[in-house]
């Protein structure tokens, strides 16, 4: 059973407009969960919001109660079995649900991504560089997809090795459905991984969250055959500003399902044809990022909001609301080209819009308008 705190936490977690880095926002400005969850009610009329914005204690004891059925647990930034490579993260998920053995997430990792449509020589070179990994004491992590996912996940397990699935939706969930009885094998050995609650059926929105999960948790990430609009390139993106290592399996030009990991080659990520391309270039551990200000979570991104007169807070929201749209804008993007009273006002106005339900913080410090709330 969760401490009363973490049920605190848990609740301000699942609070609707609460992602992320809105949620460490809250816990900075006001110190401890209790008191951000009393504020958030008057914060989010404030913003516009009408309703009830936090969950009631009783949804929250019930899904511990269901996920402690399951046999899950609950992982948050300050308890000791946290990842440590993924709490370096600013939009670090405040909490992991997890089926498994929680002390396999801080083992050292790499990831393999890939097409969900791979070919089977795709497949193949995902399993061989799989099994690799883990015969050089690495834990492979991947998203439990079709195709490359499911190929390097099943090479693990039945070489006896160790490896992780992060994904999207809740452990009662497992996706693709065909995967249930992977999940059940992951999980037995190694781990499963989500930010969802239970209940919750994957969606597009679900996966880039997701994808963010691998690249935390990994030391670097390898590409098998994507193409140039796959969900890969976006956990190869995101773990390249999570200052990791990319790496990329070359593939033939006249096959699309490569165009895409072809061009991280050419824009820079690791050449990748054995195992050796890879160990020789992936970084010794956590030591190896604090040197990145954003990953340990600059003062800035939790800064206090600043005392402003109401008008000029109306003004700077509605300056940002005209600057973004349901595509994802970076927020360093947006001071670069707004003239705000200070860096710490366009945070406060970001945190205002989240909690009143017009915009979400996405991973990779970019924002975005909840489509339906007129883009």
């Amino acid at each position: 059973m969760l401490a009363p705190s973490d049920l605190a936490r848990l609740r301000l977690a699942r609070t609707e407009g609460v992602g992320p880095v809105t949620y460490r926002r809250l816990l900075a400005r006001f110190g401890d969960p209790f008191a951000a969850l009393e504020a958030l009610p008057g914060l989010a009329r404030a913003a516009g919001r009408i309703g009830q914005p936090v969950p009631p204690k009783s949804v929250i004891e019930d899904e511990v109660a269901r996920t402690t059925r399951l046999g899950g647990t609950f992982l948050m930034p300050h308890m000791a079995a946290y990842p440590p490579l993924l709490a370096l993260l600013t939009d670090a998920p405040p909490v992991l649900c997890l089926l498994g053995n929680a002390a396999r997430l801080s083992a050292p990792a790499v990831g393999i991504v890939g097409g969900r449509n791979a070919s089977l020589n795709g497949q193949r070179l995902a399993a061989s560089l799989a099994v690799a990994l883990v015969e050089h004491g690495m834990t492979v992590v991947s998203g439990m997809a079709r195709g490359v996912d499911g190929a390097a996940h099943e090479a693990v397990l039945d070489a006896g090795g160790l490896t992780i699935a992060a994904v999207a939706g809740g452990l009662d969930r497992p996706y693709p459905p065909q995967h249930e009885a992977l999940q059940a094998r992951i999980a037995a050995t190694g781990a499963i991984v989500t930010e969802a609650a239970l209940g919750t059926e994957p969606q597009a929105r679900h996966f880039p969250r997701r994808n963010r999960i691998i690249a935390g948790l990994c030391l670097g990430v390898v590409v098998v055959e994507a193409a140039r609009h796959s969900g890969s390139l976006i956990t190869a993106r995101l773990a390249l500003e999570a200052g990791r290592e990319v790496f990329a399996v070359p593939g033939s030009p006249l096959d699309p399902r490569c165009h895409g990991s072809n061009d991280l080659i050419r824009q820079g990520a690791q050449l990748t044809e054995t195992v050796e391309d890879i160990l020789a270039h992936l970084p010794a551990g956590p030591e190896d990022f604090r040197h990145i200000e954003r990953l340990a979570g600059a003062p800035a991104h939790l800064a206090e909001a600043p005392a402003l007169a109401i008008g000029e807070a109306v003004e700077i929201r509605e300056a940002v609301l005209q600057l973004l749209s349901p595509a994802p804008t970076s927020v360093d993007d947006l001071l670069r080209h707004c003239q705000f009273s200070s860096q710490a006002a366009l945070l406060a106005a970001l945190l205002d819009l989240e909690l009143g339900g017009l915009i979400e913080s996405m991973p990779g410090n970019r924002v975005a308008l909840i489509a339906h709330r007129g883009g």
